[in-house]
């Protein structure tokens, strides 16, 4: 097996652990509220990072590369308020909406993030906007009733889209001046520290509680904040971007078909089945996520062929 086989492995079972860590936040909601499970999922997520953070900087020795700690704790800081306000929105919405659905909602940041551009004064491609369209229409497939309504659940998830939008552009700022990981560690316990203050003050979280959802809370801290999160670096390291983010988007996919196979088997108790007309607005805004994603000279090319 190539190197690059390998890594588009990692990439692909850093999406299937992302995809699988919205049925667990789904199930940690029977045992506690979100700001508890947030709180202690981050926390066990900055333990595990701050593990792999003293193997890797042990193992680099006198290599060790030196951060300028002021810049990295703002920017931790940051990342973490963004996390902590795009996770609670997250944890709520999925409290009344379903997985599949909050999965397809949330990966709209892909989108989001070069319309985002244009605050910056970047020029936005036409097939962003393409893909902006698109993916309107699959969310009205998607979540619109018959009524015309849309759901509370729906609305959160895709303002959280929003937050984790400026939350990637934080990252995308500070990350090449800094290590992402030590980034990663401080945001990580900036949210469980805020979540878990609030959980203390609002939510009152009890041992039996935390007991309860132990299966929850080690999965989405350990897995998916600790090692899918360590994959996905270890991963992207000479995959072509492209491929990497096509491959990391797939964990909608994944969160979609696990809903739904753990309500069959009774491990959800809410409802996680499609109708053929969600199924289709799934399936418009995950084309409209690889349409953005591909690289703008494709186009180009196309169009000087034209």
């Amino acid at each position: 097996m190539s190197k690059q086989t390998r890594h588009c492995f990692l990439l692909l079972l850093a999406a299937f652990i992302w995809g699988l860590a919205f049925v667990s936040q789904s199930k940690g909601m029977d045992y506690m509220g979100p700001l508890t499970f947030n709180g202690v999922r981050s926390l066990i997520g900055a333990f595990v990072l701050t593990i792999y953070l003293c193997i890797k900087r042990k193992a680099e020795g006198e290599k060790v590369r030196k951060l300028d700690w002021p810049l990295t704790i703002k920017a931790g800081v940051l990342c973490g308020l963004a996390l902590t306000t795009a996770s609670a929105l997250q944890q709520y919405g999925i409290m009344t909406t379903t997985v599949g659905k909050a999965g397809f909602i949330t990966t709209l940041y892909i989108i989001f993030v070069p319309i985002a551009g244009i605050f910056f004064r970047k020029k936005v491609p036409g097939v962003v906007w393409l893909g902006a369209v698109m993916a309107a229409v699959g969310m009205y497939l998607l979540c619109m009733t018959e009524s015309l309504r849309l759901g509370t659940g729906d609305i959160l998830i895709f303002l959280c889209a929003i937050v984790f939008t400026a939350h990637i552009l934080l990252v995308d700022k500070y990350a090449p001046q800094t290590d992402g990981v030590v980034i990663s560690c401080i945001q990580f316990t900036v949210c469980g520290i805020i979540c878990t203050g609030g959980a203390l003050l609002f939510e009152h979280p009890t041992f039996g509680q935390l007991a309860g959802g132990i299966g929850s809370l080690l999965y989405a801290g350990v897995l998916s904040c600790g090692v899918a999160y360590t994959l996905q670096i270890v991963g992207q390291d000479g995959v072509n971007p492209t491929v990497a983010a096509v491959l990391l988007s797939l964990e909608s996919v994944f969160a979609t078909i696990a809903g739904w196979v753990c309500y069959k088997i009774g491990f959800l108790t809410t409802d996680q089945t499609m109708t053929a007309r969600q199924v289709a607005g799934c399936a418009i805004v995950f084309a409209a996520v690889i349409l953005v994603q591909l690289p703008a000279k494709w186009f180009e090319r196309k169009k000087k062929e034209v």
